[in-house]
């Protein structure tokens, strides 16, 4: 599996608590921050929900 890296890039200031919960699941929470993980589907889900707030690099990048 591939690691991912994720960077928050826009603040969670104004988003709702599931946004800002999935956040700090990802080990995030300040923007700059980075943290890595390996690829899943869970982790997909998040990113999903939160992809408008982070960065990421790494990994097979799908469009779809």
């Amino acid at each position: 599996m591939a690691k991912l890296r994720i960077t928050q890039t826009r603040s969670a200031t104004g988003q709702s608590q599931g946004h800002r919960g999935t956040l700090r699941a990802l080990g995030l929470g300040r923007i700059g921050r980075t943290a890595e993980h390996e690829e899943s589907s869970a982790l997909a889900g998040m990113l999903r929900k939160v992809g408008h707030l982070v960065r990421v690099d790494g990994g097979s990048e799908t469009s779809g």
